[in-house]
């Protein structure tokens, strides 16, 4: 069974098709690079990916079921735009209480045990109001991977980590791949993607313009894709 299988998907706003006719499927523990310029329909698909947009017409299935089912959620962690995390919480009831939240037994262990591996551990007691836009992302990264999910949906993961926290990111990642479990993620970062990507995607202009495996051409030149297909 495909972790993810999408047909013919489309998704409009008003009369515009932000996603065209887009089929693809995502074998279990692949690490799907999803490329494109501002615009090309990426967050909109991971929205619908993840069970927080509907398709308009189409079929989307995450291990069989229908994304926005309970049942799919509990196995799909997610990193939007928005950090999605209370500010007024510290990072450590955040933690705590998403984990309980998924049903993670041991929540408070679990809240400290991610707070380390993100390395937040030393500010754990202090509100999110107070963390830079670094922290912040982190610990967003924190509350995605806290319920070992099967999916990890991720929207620019990168964005505003500093060298340090991409090699830790990075690190994680290949942890849960390690595990069997199956990526996607949407990123500008090319190079620090296709490190980690087995298979590639292309969006242009709400169309899926390519779909492969990350090839040796594209780790040497990350730009390579978007000369080749970008004007599909």
């Amino acid at each position: 069974m495909a972790a993810v299988s999408v047909e013919g998907l489309w998704k409009f706003y008003g009369d515009f098709p932000a996603l065209r006719d887009v089929s693809f499927e995502i074998a279990p523990g692949e690490c799907l690079a999803l490329l494109g310029r501002n615009g090309a329909g990426k967050t909109t698909l991971l929205r619908v990916l993840a069970g927080l947009g509907r398709a308009s017409r189409g079929r989307v299935r995450v291990f069989g079921e229908d994304p926005r089912s309970q049942r799919a959620r509990s196995r799909i962690g997610i990193l939007g735009h928005g950090i999605a995390v209370y500010e007024e919480l510290s990072a450590f009831e955040n933690l705590k209480l998403f984990a309980r939240l998924h049903g993670v037994s041991e929540a408070a262990r679990k809240a400290l045990q991610w707070l380390e591996r993100t390395e937040l551990a030393r500010v754990k007691d202090a509100r999110v109001r107070e963390f830079s836009r670094g922290m912040r992302q982190r610990l967003a990264l924190a509350r995605a991977f806290l319920h070992s999910p099967d999916l990890l949906v991720l929207d620019e993961p990168f964005t505003a980590l500093d060298d340090r926290a991409v090699g830790m990111l990075q690190g994680l990642l290949r942890g849960a791949l390690a595990e069997g479990r199956t990526v996607v993620m949407s990123t500008h970062q090319l190079r620090e993607a296709l490190e980690l990507a087995t298979a590639t995607a292309l969006m242009v202009r709400g169309y899926l313009a390519h779909r492969g495996p990350r090839t040796a051409e594209m780790l040497a030149d990350p730009g390579w894709l978007y000369r080749t297909y970008g004007d599909a």
